[in-house]
C-alpha cells in the first residue's frame, strides 16, 4: 500500500497539479486579503496593474520558453548550458527594451498632462522594477518544465507567492500599508526567488558566455510563433480587464467586480494548466521520434479524462456560485452579488470547453505547427476584442463580456480541430475510446 502511494506521489501529472494547487492556494488567500485591504477602486487599479504585468511577462518569456522547453527536453548538459545562456541573454535584451518603452510613455503622459486610468500609470512606472526582479526565476521555469521537476518549480514559486501572502497577513493585522507599498513588496519577494535561482545556476545567468547566435536564432524562430500564441492567449482573458479599464462607465470599480468571478474561473482552470505542462513534453517527444499515433493517443486521453474531471467541478460551481463569490469577495461585494453570480455561472460553461480548446493548441505546438496555433489564437483574440468593445461600450454589461468568452472559445475549438484534421487526421470520436482505455490501464500509468 505504501509503495503504491509513493508511486502515485511520483506521478508527474499529480506532481504538476500539486505544485500549481499549492501556488494557487496562496494566490487565492492573497486575492482575498487584497479585496479586504483595498477599496473597490484601488483594488481595481491593482488588478489592472498585475494583469498588465502578467501579460507583458508572457510577451518576454513567450519568445523563448516554449522553444527552450522543446530543445532542453532532449539536450545533454553542455546543450542545456548553451540553451539557458541564450534564453537569459534574449530575455535581458527584452527587459531593457521594455524599460525604455514604459518610461518613455510615462514621460510623454506627464509632459502633456494626459489622464489615464491609474492602473495603467502604475504599470508604466513600476513594471520595469518588477520585470528585473522576476527575470531569473521565470527563466529557470524552462529548465524545470523540460526536466518535469515540478517539486522544484513549486518551491521556487512558493518562495515568492508565499512570502507575499505572509506580508499581506501582516498588513491586514498590523501594518495597514497602501497600494504603492504593496507593489514594492511584490517586487521584493520576486527578487528573493530570482536571486535564489541565480545562486543555484538554474536561470542561465552564469551560462551567458555559453550562448551561441545559432541557438538564439533557433529559439527566436520557433519562439516568434509561440510568443504570438501566448500573447494572444493572454489577451483572451486580459483584454476583458484592459477594455473595462478604458470605460468611463465601468472603470476601476468594474474591474474589481469582474475580477472576482474571473479569479474563481482561473482557480478551476488550474488542473488544466498542470496537465498541459506535462502533456506538452510527452507529445513533443513522441512527435520528434516520429510516433504520430502515440502523439494522438496522448492527446485523446488527456482531453477525454480532463473534460470528465471538469464536469462535476463545473456543475458544483454553477450550483454554489453565490456562496463562492461571496466567500472570495467579502461583504463589500454583497450588493453586486446577483450580477457576479450570473457572470460566474456563464464562466462555468467556458470551463467545460477549455480542455478541448487548450489541448488542440498544445498538440499543434507539439507537432511543430506553432504557426497554425498562432492563427487559431489570433482569430479568437480578435473576436474577443470586438465582443468586449461591444459589451463594454455599447451594452455596458459585464455579463455580455463573460458571454463573449464562451463564444470565442467555441471558435477556437472549431479552428483547432480543423487544422489538426488537415495535418494529422485527428478524429474527435477517438477521444472517448482512448479515455476509456486510459482508465482501464490506470495502474500502469501510475507506475
Amino acid at each position: 500500500m505504501l509503495e503504491k502511494l509513493k508511486n502515485i506521489g511520483k506521478e508527474k501529472n499529480l506532481s504538476s497539479l500539486m505544485a500549481n494547487v499549492s501556488v494557487a492556494f496562496m494566490g487565492l488567500v492573497s486575492f482575498m486579503l487584497l479585496t479586504r485591504q483595498l477599496d473597490k477602486e484601488l483594488f481595481g487599479e491593482w488588478v489592472l496593474f498585475i494583469t498588465l504585468a502578467t501579460f507583458v511577462d508572457l510577451l518576454r518569456f513567450g519568445l523563448t520558453r516554449t522553444s527552450a522547453v522543446r530543445l532542453l527536453s532532449g539536450a545533454d548538459l553542455s546543450g542545456q548550458k548553451t540553451i539557458l545562456g541564450a534564453t537569459f541573454r534574449i530575455n535581458l535584451v527584452l527587459l531593457l527594451l521594455l524599460t525604455v518603452v514604459c518610461w518613455t510613455i510615462i514621460a510623454i503622459l506627464n509632459w502633456y498632462g494626459l489622464k489615464i486610468n491609474n492602473g495603467y500609470r502604475l504599470f508604466l512606472m513600476y513594471y520595469p522594477f518588477l520585470a528585473l526582479s522576476n527575470l531569473s526565476w521565470n527563466n529557470a521555469m524552462s529548465l524545470f518544465q523540460a526536466e518535469q521537476n515540478f517539486r522544484r518549480m513549486m518551491v521556487v514559486r512558493i518562495s515568492n507567492v508565499g512570502l507575499f501572502c505572509l506580508f499581506l497577513l501582516l498588513n491586514q493585522w498590523w501594518l495597514q500599508w497602501g497600494l504603492i507599498e504593496i507593489i514594492w513588496v511584490n517586487i521584493a519577494v520576486n527578487a528573493i526567488s530570482g536571486i535564489w535561482c541565480t545562486f543555484r545556476s538554474w536561470d542561465g545567468l552564469v551560462y551567458v558566455s555559453h550562448a551561441k547566435r545559432k541557438v538564439e536564432k533557433e529559439l527566436i524562430n520557433f519562439g516568434k510563433y509561440s510568443m504570438g500564441t501566448l500573447i494572444s492567449s493572454s489577451l483572451l482573458k486580459s483584454s476583458d480587464t484592459f477594455i473595462i479599464g478604458m470605460s468611463p462607465f465601468l472603470g476601476s470599480v468594474g474591474i474589481a467586480m469582474y475580477a472576482i468571478p474571473l479569479k474563481l474561473t482561473d482557480l478551476l482552470g488550474i488542473p488544466l494548466h498542470s496537465f498541459a505542462m506535462t502533456a506538452y513534453p510527452r507529445m513533443s517527444k513522441k512527435a520528434l521520434e516520429g510516433d504520430m499515433p502515440g502523439t494522438k493517443r496522448v492527446f485523446y486521453s488527456y482531453v477525454g479524462i480532463i473534460t470528465l474531471l471538469f464536469f462535476p467541478v463545473a456543475l458544483g460551481s454553477f450550483v454554489f456560485a453565490e456562496h463562492l463569490v461571496l466567500f472570495l469577495g467579502g461583504n463589500e461585494y454583497r450588493e453586486a452579488l446577483p450580477l457576479l453570480t450570473l457572470i460566474f455561472r456563464v464562466f462555468t460553461v467556458y470551463i467545460m470547453l477549455l480542455p478541448l480548446d487548450r489541448f488542440t493548441g498544445v498538440l499543434l505546438d507539439s507537432i511543430n505547427r506553432p504557426k497554425l496555433n498562432l492563427y487559431k489564437v489570433i482569430v479568437m483574440t480578435l473576436a474577443n476584442i470586438v465582443l468586449n468593445l461591444l459589451a463594454v461600450f455599447v451594452f455596458k454589461s459585464l455579463v455580455a463580456v463573460a458571454i463573449g468568452t464562451v463564444v470565442f472559445t467555441l471558435m477556437g475549438i472549431f479552428l483547432g480541430f480543423h487544422f489538426l484534421k488537415k495535418e494529422i487526421q485527428i478524429q474527435g470520436k477517438q477521444i472517448v475510446s482512448e479515455s476509456v482505455l486510459f482508465i482501464k490501464n490506470l495502474k500502469t500509468h501510475l507506475g
